[in-house]
């Protein structure tokens, strides 16, 4: 997910290392945090994927990142789309897996 805010920061962060005024350190710090903001859009398919790989139920999907078994049909029904947050639990679990959240 990107957002305005960070690719301000990031492009303000680039010119002070342009300019001199941050260290190349500073500046890898700088984008290892730009990085972890970094987090993917989920469709009603690849959160339905996603559910399915785990081999887990909507419902429990859904308590172990703290919403509603609704939410999550809706998201895999293509009526909602999952926001920032959970966008962030969605990835921690693909790439993580379901014991990195109980």
């Amino acid at each position: 997910m990107k957002s305005r805010i960070m690719d301000e920061m990031r492009g303000t962060a680039q010119d002070l290392f342009a300019a001199g005024f941050i260290d190349k350190r500073r500046m890898d710090e700088h984008e290892a945090l730009f990085r972890a903001h970094q987090v993917p859009q989920y469709t009603a398919e690849t959160v339905k994927g996603l559910r399915q790989r785990l081999n887990i139920s909507q419902s429990v999907l859904a308590a172990i990142i703290n919403t509603s078994a609704a939410t999550v049909r809706a998201w895999e029904a293509g009526g909602k789309k999952p926001g920032g947050p959970s966008c962030k639990l969605l990835d921690l679990l693909e790439r993580k897996g379901v014991e990195a959240l109980l």
